[in-house]
């Protein structure tokens, strides 16, 4: 699952982008609002995490910029501000969550799975197909109960596919979530992802349309 970090502070940052990665999730860092906003709309993100305080345009902005062209995506601000009228505005503007810095790293990425599973229309906290158990929190899956090893790109890319089951995701979505700026995967990179997880869970899993793109039927 791809997010979209709008933080300014260079240390904060950095230091979030670390720990969400180590989390599972792929995280692209912007440092001001303006830079949030084209990042938005030239590209797809799972979630945003938003500052209020950002230079050039301010949070609320950028939410309000978001919003006003009907992007979904979820939003989760976190901001030193901490004031009632502050998280109202937060929360009628359009966002989804609302947290207070410092915060736990644990409990931050536990409220972006929470408003992921919510975007895709999702209560349980853990993915199952057939015999296939997926827990996002844990990094885990197993098959008929036992446990089955993957890479992160290949967990990230299962839970992808699970969470969309029955619908068709193309190669550009899969590789959007995938891979953040910087990251420079191979033409098949997709491919030997597909090929490893149909190896290991069995070739009738993930359905191929060619030119179009790969499928977990419901």
């Amino acid at each position: 699952m791809r997010i979209l970090l709008a933080e300014d502070d260079p240390q904060l940052g950095d230091g979030l982008t670390v720990g969400l990665r180590q989390a599972g999730f792929t995280v692209d860092w912007v440092r001001d609002g303006q830079a949030a906003d084209v990042a938005l709309q030239a590209e797809a993100f799972d979630l945003l995490v938003l500052d209020l305080g950002l230079p050039r345009l301010g949070g609320l902005d950028v939410l309000a910029r978001v919003r006003g062209r009907g992007q979904a995506v979820p939003v989760l601000i976190l901001t030193a501000r901490d004031a009632v009228g502050d998280k109202v505005a937060g929360l009628d503007g359009g966002a989804d969550d609302y947290l207070v810095k410092p915060v736990d790293l644990d409990e931050l990425a536990a409220r972006i799975r929470a408003l992921i599973r919510r975007s895709a229309g999702r209560s349980a906290p853990l993915l199952v197909w057939g015999e296939l158990v997926l827990d996002p929190a844990a990094r885990r899956l197993t098959r008929a109960g036992e446990p089955v090893e993957l890479s992160g790109r290949e967990f990230a890319l299962l839970q992808m596919l699970l969470e969309g089951a029955g619908r068709v995701l193309t190669r550009s979505q899969l590789e959007q979530s995938l891979y953040g700026w910087g990251d420079e995967p191979d033409s098949n990179a997709l491919e030997v992802h597909i090929h490893h997880l149909r190896k290991k869970l069995g070739s009738e899993l993930i359905r191929t349309l060619r030119g179009v793109g790969y499928t977990i039927p419901r």
